[in-house]
């Protein structure tokens, strides 16, 4: 049986990879994109299979997440699984930045990574039966830090917590609420992090001498949205090559 699929962030990089290994399972997919873009269209066109749709939403905007949690279940029929994929990451270390961008960067990555994501869960649960699946992409950040952008470190921790909170909350339900978290995934957005030296310098960091590709981190929150995945409910799926361990 199909299930209705919202993935935010959905329209490249990972969460292209992840609402294109939905759709080959047979999935109707909602595709969140924070506007109308060229990459969006060329996702929606990609995806394998009908009925999936593209919606469109600035996560700060909580008017603007109702409606397209809205539209999404509208066009699905209802919303069996919600990844919340959508993140931002500036640059902003507290002895390198002014005053005024320090408030910016805060503001715009909680605003995106944290409360957006929490506003998407809220209305999306309006729409989600029982048995559902909760997945939050989170990151090996929240775990070692992140000086150049402590703000996204302390959104992808944050989001742990809450989906920690709900999967105790939503157990009742039967719908599973976990966390993946991800080390470096080579997108196009990071290419430039993996050109020249930065690039061997980034993939030592695991004893693989590689990064992830979208495809593996696409596979790993499918397993996470399966019913398979019920008892891992609270979990964070640590998914980084070994580049971060942690106890």
């Amino acid at each position: 049986m199909s299930r209705g699929v919202l993935v935010t962030g959905g329209s490249r990089g990972i969460g292209a990879a992840i609402a294109a290994a939905f759709a080959r399972e047979g999935d109707h997919v909602a595709v969140h994109a924070s506007a109308p873009s060229d990459h969006a269209l060329a996702t929606l066109a990609a995806l394998p299979g009908t009925g999936h749709q593209l919606v469109f939403a600035d996560l700060q905007d909580p008017e603007q997440v109702r409606a397209m949690v809205d539209e999404a279940a509208t066009a699905l029929g209802r919303i069996d699984v919600l990844v919340n994929n959508a993140g931002v990451f500036f640059a902003h270390p507290v002895g390198e930045t002014d005053y005024e961008s320090w408030q910016q960067a805060w503001q715009a990555t909680l605003g995106v990574n944290l409360i957006g994501a929490a506003n998407v869960t809220w209305c999306a649960l309006q729409h989600m039966p029982d048995e559902g699946r909760i997945v939050n992409v989170g990151s090996r950040g929240a775990f070692r830090g992140e000086p150049r952008s402590p703000a996204y470190g302390a959104s992808k921790a944050a989001l742990v917590a809450f989906g920690q909170s709900l999967a105790k909350d939503l157990g009742p339900r039967r719908i599973a609420v976990t966390t993946l978290a991800p080390g470096f995934v080579e997108t196009d957005m990071a290419a430039s992090e993996l050109i020249g030296e930065k690039g061997v310098v980034r993939r030592a960091e695991s004893p693989y001498n590689r990064v992830a590709n979208v495809g593996e981190v696409a596979e790993a929150v499918l397993y996470l949205a399966s019913p398979q995945a019920e008892w891992a409910s609270g979990a964070v799926l640590d998914f980084n090559g070994a580049s971060y361990l942690r106890m």
